[in-house]
Order: C-alpha cells, then sequence, then structure tokens
C-alpha cells in the first residue's frame, strides 16, 4: 500500500515542482552579507585562507579556488566580525565579534561557540583588543586584563583581572608580557600563579619587537584575495529599501538630524538571488559628492530606470549607468545655505517617490524657494512650493523625507528633525494640504513631544506613523478630515480588569511594512521587529538577537516581497531577510494558480507546508482522500501554512491528502493536493 501512495504522488508531484524548486521554506532566515573589503588574512593550514572581510568570513581554497561564506544564518553564531586568529597546533581559527562574543572554527567548517566571556556580567570593558596565539592556547588582551583559551580543549583556561586596557600581549622565555593603551607594560613568570595579580609587575624593559604584529600571509595574499569574487552586495549599509518590480531598491543613508554617518553613496539591487552594484565613483564624474543617499525609486514602466536621492542632490540611473545629475545648475533644485552662502556639498533632496503616471516628486530640505518639485515624466519642472513648509522666513524645514505616495494619490512626507516636527498629507490634483500635524496628540488627548521617523499605508488605506516615541495611525475615514490627533492603538489587557495598554508604547521606531494578511511588521532601534496583527490587537512575534537569527536589534529599513512573502531586513550591520507566512491574495482562486511547497513531503521534513495562491481570509481545510478533516485555518494574505500534523498534534502517515479553499463568504471552492512520504 505504501508503494502505490510513493507512486501516486509522483505521478502529480512533476505539476507541483515548478513552483517548489523556488520557492523558500517558510520561517526560515538568510544572510546577503558583503565580504567585499578585506580587512585579515590568516593561512590556516597548507592549503586555505580565511578572510576577515566588511566585518564578515569567508574561506578560501588555494588549490581547488573555492570559496566558502560564512554567515550567522547558516554557521555562525553572531555577526560583525572584529579579530580572527590561526591556532595552527590546535588547528582551529578563533573569530571574536564586536560584542565579545567568540566562535572557534575548524578547517571543515565546524563551528564551536564559547560565549563565556559575551555573558558574563561584569563593571570592566569586556572589549578584545588583540588575539595573541602560543602553543594550542589563544591570549587576548581585553578591556580588563587577559583571557587565555585552550583551543584543543575549547575552553576558557584561565582570566587575568588586571584592570587595565590590554592592548598588546607577547610571550618569550617563560614570561607574559602586556601592553595597555597608555604603553605601559607588565609582565608575570608563567610558572606562577598569574590569576593573582600580585604576580604581575611593571617593567620598562622587554625583547625587541615582542608586540609586533605579523602581517607576512596578509603580504603574501591580499593580491590575490582581490581578484576574488564573492556572492553579496559592496556594502553592509541599508538605511532605505523598495521592492518593486520583483527586485530590492536599496541605498545606504547616513544622515539624520541627529547622527552623521558618511555613508558613500551607494545603489545596490538584488533580483533573482544576484547583486547590481549601480556606478558609485561619481565624484570622479560630476565633480562633486556623493554620499549618504536617502531614497531610491524606480519608474513604472522601466524597472532599469531609477532616481537616487540623498543629502547631495538627485541622480538618475538608466540601464545600469550613471545618466544623469539634477542640481541647482539644471533644475529648480538649490543648495543649503549657511551663514548667507551656498554649500555645494549640500543639496538635500532626502525624500522622494514616483507616481504611477512615471511623474517624480521630491522635497528640497532647507530651500529657499522650491521645497516641493514635481518632475514629469517628459522632463518638466514644477515647483509646489508651500509656505506651510518653511522653518522660518529664510528656509523650508531641515530634514523633509520618507515620501510615500498612497492608494488615494496623496502625496505623505515628514520633518524628522527636533526643532519642528511635523506630518504632511499633500493633495497634489488641487495642490492642497489635506492634512498638517505638528502637535503629536492621541485620541485620548495625551500629547507627546518627538519626531515622526517613518510613515507606511495598510490594505484599508489606513496610515501608520512610526515616530521615535511609539506607534500611531491615521484611520482611512480620518485622513480627509479636519482632525488632527493620531489614534494610538490600545491592546485589552484581558485581565479581567477592562484595562488596555498602547501597542509599542515609547519605543523608537525605524520602519513599518505591511504584509499580504494586511498584518504590520515593525521595525525599532534596540529591540528587533514586531509582528502585529491585521486587527493590531495582536502581537503575533518579536524576533530579537536572544531568540532569532536576525542580525542585530537595531534595524534600519524593512521591504516585503508580497509574492514570496521574503522580509527583507536592513540592521545596522548588513541585511537579513525572513520566510513569511503571508503572501498577496489574489481576487480569485483558481486550480492552476493554488499549489502547496514542498510537495511531496518527504521523510525528515519537520518544516511548514505552505499553501498560496488563495484569497484573503480564505477558509483552508486539509482534508484526507476519505474525507476526514485533518486540519483547518484561515490564510495571511495568499498563504497557509500546515505543520504536517492533524488536529491531536500527530505527524499524518503517508498518502495523498487534499487541501479545499474557499473564500470568505464560503464561495468559490478550489482544490490542490499534497502528497506525504514517510
Amino acid at each position: 500500500m505504501k508503494l502505490m501512495l510513493v507512486v501516486a504522488a509522483l505521478q502529480f508531484s512533476v505539476f507541483s515542482f515548478q513552483f517548489s524548486v523556488c520557492s523558500a521554506q517558510t520561517n526560515t532566515w538568510h544572510a546577503y552579507m558583503s565580504y567585499y573589503e578585506p580587512q585579515q588574512i590568516v593561512k590556516a593550514g597548507d592549503n586555505d585562507l580565511f578572510v576577515r572581510a566588511s566585518n564578515g568570513l569567508y574561506q578560501y581554497n588555494l588549490t581547488d579556488h573555492s570559496i566558502t561564506t560564512y554567515d550567522k544564518m547558516r554557521q555562525l553564531n553572531d555577526s560583525y566580525i572584529e579579530k580572527i586568529a590561526w591556532n595552527q597546533k590546535a588547528k582551529r581559527l578563533i573569530v571574536v565579534y564586536n560584542n565579545s562574543n567568540i566562535d572557534l572554527i575548524d578547517l571543515n567548517g565546524n563551528v564551536t561557540n564559547m560565549s563565556s566571556l559575551y555573558t558574563k556580567s561584569m563593571t570592566q570593558d569586556k572589549t578584545v583588543n588583540n588575539i595573541y596565539i602560543n602553543d594550542v592556547y589563544a591570549y587576548l588582551a581585553t578591556g580588563f586584563g587577559v583571557m587565555k583559551i585552550n583551543m584543543e580543549r575549547m575552553e576558557v583556561s584561565e582570566s587575568y583581572i588586571l584592570n587595565q586596557n590590554i592592548v598588546n600581549i607577547g610571550i618569550s622565555d617563560g614570561t607574559i608580557y602586556v601592553q595597555n593603551n597608555f604603553a605601559e607594560v607588565s609582565k608575570g613568570a608563567m610558572n606562577t600563579n598569574l590569576i593573582d595579580f600580585h604576580n604581575w609587575t611593571t617593567t620598562t624593559s622587554w625583547p625587541d619587537g615582542i608586540f609586533n604584529i605579523d602581517n607576512s600571509d596578509w603580504n603574501n595574499y591580499i593580491e590575490e584575495v582581490r581578484t576574488l569574487k564573492t556572492d553579496g552586495p559592496k556594502y553592509n549599509n541599508f538605511d532605505f529599501m523598495r521592492f518593486k518590480h520583483g527586485r530590492l531598491y536599496t541605498v545606504g543613508g547616513g544622515f539624520t538630524s541627529t547622527i552623521f554617518i558618511d555613508n558613500p553613496g551607494t545603489v545596490q539591487i538584488l533580483k533573482d538571488g544576484e547583486w547590481q552594484i549601480l556606478p558609485d565613483n561619481l565624484k570622479q564624474i560630476t565633480g562633486r559628492e556623493f554620499s549618504q543617499m536617502k531614497s531610491v525609486d524606480a519608474m513604472p514602466d522601466d524597472p532599469d530606470h531609477i532616481f537616487v536621492s540623498g543629502r547631495t542632490g538627485l541622480y538618475e540611473y538608466r540601464n545600469g549607468e550613471f545618466y544623469k545629475e539634477h542640481t541647482w545648475e539644471n533644475s529648480p533644485l538649490e543648495r543649503l545655505i549657511a551663514n548667507g552662502k551656498p554649500i555645494d556639498d549640500y543639496l538635500l533632496t532626502l525624500g522622494m517617490a514616483i507616481a504611477d503616471n512615471g511623474d517624480l516628486w521630491c522635497l528640497n530640505s532647507m530651500a529657499t524657494q522650491h521645497s516641493l518639485l514635481q518632475y514629469t515624466k517628459d522632463g518638466q519642472w514644477i515647483s509646489h512650493h508651500k509656505n506651510e513648509l518653511m522653518y522660518n522666513e529664510s528656509i523650508s524645514m531641515e530634514i523633509l523625507e520618507r515620501m510615500l505616495i498612497d492608494s488615494r494619490g496623496y502625496i505623505w512626507f515628514l520633518n524628522n528633525h527636533w526643532r519642528k516636527p511635523t506630518i504632511f498629507c499633500y493633495d497634489p490634483v488641487n495642490d492642497r494640504f489635506v492634512k498638517i500635524i505638528s502637535s503629536f496628540i492621541n485620541q485620548d488627548g495625551k500629547s507627546y513631544s518627538g519626531a515622526p521617523v517613518t510613515i507606511s499605508e495598510d490594505l484599508e488605506g489606513n496610515i501608520w506613523l512610526g515616530m521615535n516615541f511609539g506607534l500611531y495611525m491615521i484611520e482611512s475615514d480620518r485622513v480627509s478630515d479636519e482632525s488632527t490627533y493620531m489614534t494610538q492603538v490600545k491592546v485589552p489587557r484581558n485581565d479581567g480588569t477592562n484595562l488596555a495598554d498602547y501597542l509599542l508604547a515609547d519605543i523608537t521606531i525605524r520602519d513599518i511594512v505591511v504584509d499580504g494578511g494586511n498584518r504590520k511588521w515593525i521595525a525599532t532601534q534596540g529591540s528587533g521587529i514586531y509582528l502585529i496583527s491585521s486587527d493590531n490587537m495582536t502581537e503575533l512575534a518579536h524576533y530579537t538577537t536572544e531568540n532569532s537569527p536576525i542580525l542585530s536589534d537595531n534595524v534600519m529599513a524593512l521591504a516585503i516581497n508580497n509574492e514570496t512573502g521574503e522580509l527583507f531586513i536592513g540592521t545596522d550591520i548588513g541585511l537579513c531577510s525572513y520566510i513569511t507566512d503571508a503572501t498577496t491574495a489574489v481576487e480569485t482562486m483558481d486550480k492552476s494558480n493554488v499549489y502547496a511547497y514542498p510537495n511531496p513531503v518527504v521523510s525528515g521534513y519537520n518544516g511548514l507546508i505552505t499553501i498560496v495562491g488563495l484569497s484573503r481570509d480564505a477558509d483552508v481545510k486539509i482534508l484526507s482522500t476519505s474525507g476526514q478533516l485533518v486540519a483547518q485555518g484561515r490564510s495571511n494574505g495568499g498563504t497557509f501554512t500546515w505543520n504536517g500534523r492533524d488536529r491531536q498534534g500527530r505527524r499524518v502517515a503517508s498518502g495523498v491528502y487534499m487541501v479545499a479553499a474557499a473564500t470568505s463568504e464560503g464561495k468559490k471552492g478550489t482544490v490542490c493536493k499534497i502528497a506525504v512520504i514517510n
């Protein structure tokens, strides 16, 4: 009987295979790390190099020229590598992260985590400044003294608390020498108890060159390493992202009202797993600075016709090449004026978006006459300057950014500056502001001080606002009225008290995206990402570095591919993604586009089985061939997931299972099949 079921499964799996090969498993993570800039090279054994590049790690085989990249999603236990060193006797690499977490890696890629320094609660500085290898040991120069690690046994041997910031270590003739950040040197005999700080003495003499760094591996192999091509972006900077045309468009950012990070101007595009890095040597071409880009968008009819804007102006790319710089010399855009003089390096076009008709809209901060502009598809500039956008009589507001064109055609944007924080809603058809909010008051009359950071629209037309003091909403039926308060969603405690708490109160919100099930993904500063239910009443998930592979709790930007459910997460140390269980719902379900993956479900697979191509809130039932109900639920947007178990939580037997789906009104049911082989 089991053989017959397997044959039946294979007969229809040919049909399902064309879908499953391009579908990533739901609830899985992926890292998109940069390995572009070599920082350290260490030779390991006879044929391998370990390369720390862009604070990531890869292994290069000198014989077969293969490259193995490492990241937190697959092998490593953390991100942002500060130091590496190879121990030839122990045959292991030590990897030290910026938070003092430690991994040990052998030549076969086996990774062992040593988190004792990372997790230890101590008042002293745990920063690792240097690594010294001797015998099977790694001696770590730290902010508190020295940590000695046995790399063969993979354990901490001893720690020497010297209450000094040790930056260099050397060993000679049975004596260990340590140098602090003031160039003062202490020594200790290694046949004494060095845990007792009394066995350490200061010294003014030490062997010549004992603190020298061996750069021979770098000198011998850097030219070869620079020729290597690794997968991934060029930079780990992802301040703003937009998913459009099946592509992820990203820019690096770096300019805010409170932080000045000189991120290079860059446009990095991900399509079908391949990265396209647009030309970033624009200073050589234009003669002007190109840095701190804050927004990117593509024309609706041409995914290769791209505009980028930021601190230094507005730039146009066509077919992967730089096409034009829009400046004060060829457009109404204005440079920043300081002390009565224009500054060439500052043309603040921090917010920009392209409408469905191909017209580009952009904001010009700290301008005198043109703060809101339209660049038509046929190349005409139109100024829509308004007095409401002025900070004072001389210049417009300082950080006009985060432009959103909503489903009504209204243009939303923010002034993210502490001097005059404001939310704007502009009607381009009638050339007027529909709403201006500069006093942040919720529906209960409670006022807040701070600034708006980001803005998004959900599937019901509600406008969501991420502030540096929490999450707020302008309900769809209040967008055009005169009210200026913002709704702060309340979540009932359900403890019998009839009390409720404000949703994500007092958390700094960095970005908001809405998935196909109208759920809200919330990026935060320092608290990872939250998933809020479609009715806004439930926190469905909260991903942090403590409970997930996310690279960092500081999440700068989000974007989502609602066709596949892949949520892109730009953090302060790089880009990763998470395959969600929601996709865009279809208007009409059809047997030709409702399918499941993986299919067949083979023995040993314990992940979720994903059914896609459904209508929103579809009623889904999993049935045996005899019609017995095995599982049921509702779709998230166009997706439903099943754990392969029955309603009692038991793994289902081998067989063919029917997926019956109907709209939320119970109409237009459709069916697909899933084969399970145990």
